[in-house]
């Protein structure tokens, strides 16, 4: 439905294709106000989930708000990689999952009005509850290929800036893409999306991949962020899932020097 110019036209259109009666044309309210210009049709759409409620981080306000320094907070730190994209050119759609304890989220994220088109929903329980579900809420509102970011996931390190740009080129070639760091400890893998990633002819993929994995050994990685093309962004909510058959195996592994979960406070 996006970047389409609804007119009061197309409106009684959609109403005699489905049986409601109509008024004659000569009667129907002209409300030329209402037309705008089209939305820009976005070249990559992000979602954001910012519906989780952090009880594990264990402070009185959203995580993401976390103050990392004078005016900086986790969330600016997790969306740099995604402002990148922007200043390349790219004409960026932030789709933003919330909830109503999330309005403080949704206030600072007004400093980035210039910077993306922003699209808010909330979570839609009948998804769940979970990652799973506010993915699943904001797909309706994503076009082209997808990134997934997490608000308390920061990565890190000189070559982090232009690695997503680089995610988003390698799905044209594998469908699915991944920025990851290496990891071996087992209890940081049971956190985190758990991979194992392989070397050949010079490419990195992903061999495997879980959620959060009771037995980490063999996992030599996780993500921090994700990539799909627009026809295999359905299978989104699956990277996240449990029961379910994780589709990163074959993604392109692109590693940074680190990635931080800011779900859990720092000791």
């Amino acid at each position: 439905m996006w970047g389409r110019r609804f007119g009061v036209g197309w409106l009684w259109a959609v109403c005699a294709r489905r049986g409601v009666q109509v008024p004659p044309s000569s009667t129907r309210p002209e409300c030329h106000s209402m037309q705008s210009s089209p939305t820009p049709v976005p070249d990559v759409s992000v979602i954001l989930p910012c519906a989780g409620h952090g009880t594990r981080f264990g402070s009185p306000y959203p995580k993401e708000l976390h103050c990392l320094a004078p005016g900086v907070t986790v969330l600016d730190r997790s969306l740099e990689a995604v402002v990148e994209l922007a200043k390349s050119g790219l004409n960026v759609r932030l789709v933003v999952v919330f909830g109503t304890h999330k309005l403080g989220t949704v206030s600072y994220l007004a400093r980035y009005a210039d910077t993306f088109q922003m699209v808010f929903v909330y979570q839609d329980e009948s998804f769940g509850p979970g990652l799973d579900g506010a993915i699943r809420s904001a797909l309706p509102m994503t076009q082209g290929p997808v990134v997934l970011v997490l608000p308390d996931i920061v990565v890190s390190g000189v070559d982090t800036p232009g690695r997503l740009l680089d995610a988003l080129r390698q799905v044209d070639v594998a469908g699915w893409s991944v920025v990851a760091a290496e990891e071996r400890d087992h209890d940081t893998l049971r956190q985190m999306g758990a991979l194992v990633v392989t070397e050949a002819e010079g490419v990195l993929t992903v061999g495997a991949a879980t959620d959060k994995p009771t037995d980490p050994s063999g996992f030599n990685a996780f993500w921090g962020m994700v990539a799909v093309t627009e026809s295999e962004a359905h299978k989104l909510p699956d990277v996240v899932g449990t029961g379910t058959t994780n589709p990163l195996a074959g993604a392109v592994a692109l590693m940074v020097e680190g990635i931080v979960n800011y779900n859990t406070p720092a000791c």
